[in-house]
């Protein structure tokens, strides 16, 4: 029952309202997300060793549970009676692959001596205090903002960023006959996306994107949506932090930082690859789900257009299961590919 505090010394406080102790699964599995990759580093191995059969099968495991928190967090989201601030921590925990990538450069650019895991969860420990500390003073909403033209304009500049986007990962799907093959249509590639008048455009609206896309998920997770309209914010937070995330990569850190070219090898995390170095492992769930939810974000906004023309919705929602599925696809192929596998 709500605990009411009015009475106490005369004062009048907010009601304290009762929290579901599921809200916090999504970021207890983000705040362990490092120490599983941990885990699976341990089972495989550094370069070179050969891990047997039930190691292998175990990292495996892992792997798939390190993605918890994502799963979690979009589960939770879309759950009724939960407070603004929970909704929004579950939101956040879709992040955490991208986010700990971000955090990992960060750390490399300022010389942190402090390892990633104790930043990390020091972040996360004080995000649930902040949303459980909100979160006993919110009414549960249902009042949906109207965002038609931030939403109108923030689909434009998808449709403008389509091209380079589509472009960029059938470069990476390249990747699977071979480093060669990728770099020579790569090559190509960069002799228009990296010219002078067209690369800061691209910039710029890469940037319109992130800020558009997250003040939409702001607005739009203060109250409980039906799941494809969760699925579609959920992969929208992930998107604006990951493209900020590999800005912040490519620009400043391997750049400027380091002042070295943004090849295969540095995708791929050369010599030691992705599998077998302890910090390059992130960049395995980063990727991925990079590559998932920019194409399945597309097949969400491709849904909502057509339930928005009287389509019917049995055939939209089929549209949309196609799509998820072949996106999935996708970013399995483009990952195996950077893992070492060739056709």
């Amino acid at each position: 029952m709500p605990i009411n505090n009015n009475a106490m010394n005369g004062v009048r406080l907010p009601t304290i309202r009762t929290i579901n102790p599921a809200v916090f699964a999504p970021p207890l599995a983000a705040a362990g997300y490092p120490f599983l990759l941990m885990l699976f580093h341990a089972l495989v191995g550094p370069s070179g060793s050969q891990p047997g059969g039930a190691s292998i099968a175990l990292a495996t495991l892992v792997l798939i549970c390190a993605f918890s928190a994502p799963v979690l967090g979009i589960i939770v989201a879309c759950q009724p009676q939960i407070q603004t601030s929970m909704r929004r921590l579950a939101y956040a925990s879709v992040v955490a692959p991208t986010l700990y990538v971000f955090l990992g450069v960060v750390q490399a650019l300022i010389g942190s001596p402090i390892p990633d895991p104790w930043i990390w969860c020091v972040i996360w420990l004080g995000a649930v205090l902040w949303a459980f500390r909100m979160a006993g003073y919110e009414n549960y909403s249902e009042t949906r903002p109207d965002m038609g033209r931030w939403r109108v304009a923030h689909g434009i500049s998808a449709v403008i960023l389509c091209i380079y986007v589509l472009f960029h990962l059938g470069n990476h799907l390249v990747g699977l006959i071979g480093p060669s093959a990728h770099g020579a249509v790569m090559d190509v590639g960069r002799v228009i996306y990296r010219a002078t008048f067209i690369e800061p455009v691209l910039i710029i609206i890469f940037l319109f994107q992130i800020a558009s896309g997250l003040y939409l998920t702001w607005r739009w997770s203060s109250a409980r949506h039906e799941f494809f309209r969760t699925f579609q914010i959920a992969s929208g937070v992930y998107l604006s932090v990951f493209i900020l995330g590999h800005m912040n990569s490519v620009f400043i850190y391997a750049r400027t930082y380091l002042g070295i070219p943004t090849d295969w090898n540095f995708a791929i995390g050369a010599p030691t690859g992705l599998i077998h170095d302890p910090w390059n492992i992130r960049l395995l769930p980063h990727y991925a789900l990079g590559v998932f939810f920019v194409l399945s974000h597309l097949v969400a906004g491709l849904r909502v257009i057509l339930n928005a023309h009287g389509a019917d919705k049995n055939i939209a929602n089929r549209v949309w299961v196609i799509g998820v599925a072949a996106s999935a696809a996708i970013a399995a192929a483009i990952i195996a590919g950077m893992c070492g596998v060739r056709v």
